[in-house]
């Protein structure tokens, strides 16, 4: 009887200053998803405990957005240390392991204690979570990784990420 009365939460608009910044400068097109699409990108780092948490919450959320939002996930590098987490996350994706294995590599830093400073942790992060190993080299050291981190520079730059989680 007690909640009878109560009234249901009114959402509140999101301010501008408060719960979102606007950029100075827009995107360039070519980081943009295609004309027609909502742009949602969750910047992240493997060994961020944050991120860690953010996950479970981000991703059924993902799943159920509408087919006008593109949502994608960027690594950032921010330092030498970033950028080979970075590269663990691209060489999974172009080895086609992504999906299954994002999560296990989080698992993998924050419930094992493991960290990707090295080629050498990147690899055993990636076997474990289900990568072929040498397919996996391979895509670590590729140009088309290369390409996808110069990419992720120009979007962290151009959202202005000086922290993660962050979402643009």
């Amino acid at each position: 009887l007690a909640l009878a009365g109560a009234r249901p939460a009114l959402a509140q608009a999101p301010v501008e200053g408060t719960h979102y910044i606007r950029l100075s400068q827009p995107l360039s097109p070519s980081l943009l998803p295609p004309a027609g699409k909502i742009d949602v990108t969750e910047f992240f780092w493997y060994e961020c405990t944050h991120c860690n948490a953010f996950e479970p919450l981000l991703e059924p959320w993902a799943r159920k957005l509408p087919a006008d939002v593109a949502f994608r996930r960027v690594p950032v590098g921010f330092t030498a240390r970033h950028q080979v987490a970075q590269k663990l996350y691209y060489a999974l994706e172009e080895t086609g392991v992504l999906e299954t294995a994002h999560r296990k590599v989080f698992s993998a830093v924050h419930g094992q204690g493991q960290r990707i400073t090295t080629e050498a942790d990147a690899v055993a992060v990636a076997t474990a979570a289900g990568a072929d190993k040498a397919k996996f080299i391979d895509s670590f050291k590729s140009f088309q990784v290369s390409t996808k981190q110069a990419k992720a520079k120009q979007l962290s730059e151009g959202y202005k990420v000086d922290g993660v989680p962050m979402l643009g």
